[in-house]
């Protein structure tokens, strides 16, 4: 392979590596956010308010609606405003964060109401607190659905920086389609794929072998 398209590929690959890394710690902070308060709030919940548990709902189900091209447009006077720019890595995690975040959070709400009624009711029979029972109740006990949640939103965000680096995010999606498309560079539209495909295979691999992980202590200790 010539030098250049290996540095080509590398630059890409940094890239896109920064994009997901720092996207998914944002849409996560902001998804379990949104997937605790919908389970807490839910009616019946630990911290019942269905007004505001249908309000954050719809809000959730209103971004999801948006394809994810749209909402970066849409998007890119937030991302100006909060990093001085549209353009490049820095600016594609805005979107990339608030992109994935509503989705994230409907895999936090779907993994936590997994947690039987009847270890919340336990822990409210000892006098836990509502924050006692989400910190110890809640999400241990949905920590492995959890961890194969989030490895698949992380994985969804590795796909969206594809699709914004159609409008300048930079990355492995831009290096395809300027080079690999736009110019009918074969061998970098083909190691774009291939590297794409690697990094996909990384995070189930981990995803899988952590919550795994997880399940087998569990087991040990039950």
């Amino acid at each position: 392979m010539r030098e250049d398209v290996v540095d080509l590929l590398w630059e890409g690959l940094r890239q896109t590596l920064y994009m997901v890394a720092w996207s998914s710690v944002f849409a996560l902070l902001l998804g379990t956010l949104l997937g605790i308060t919908l389970v807490v709030t839910d009616k019946g919940g630990i911290l019942a308010a269905p007004g505001v548990n249908k309000v954050i709902s719809t809000a959730i189900n209103g971004v999801r609606s948006i394809p994810f091209i749209i909402l970066i447009v849409l998007l890119l006077p937030l991302s100006r405003l909060i990093v001085g720019t549209t353009l490049g890595p820095t600016a594609a995690i805005v979107s990339l964060s608030i992109g994935a975040a509503p989705f994230l959070g409907r895999i936090i709400e779907n993994a936590l109401r997994e947690v039987g009624d009847g270890k919340i009711e336990a822990a409210k029979s000892v006098g836990a607190g509502p924050f006692t029972i989400i910190l110890q109740v809640l999400i241990p006990e949905a920590l492995p659905a959890l961890v194969r949640g989030m490895t698949i939103a992380v994985i969804s965000i590795t796909e969206f920086t594809a699709v914004a680096g159609a409008i300048g995010a930079g990355g492995l999606g831009s290096l395809a389609i300027r080079f690999g498309y736009q110019r009918f560079r074969t061998d970098i539209l083909l190691g774009t794929v291939l590297l794409i495909i690697l990094i996909v295979q990384i995070l189930q691999w981990s995803g899988d072998y952590i919550a795994r992980s997880i399940d087998r202590r569990r087991f040990k200790n039950g």
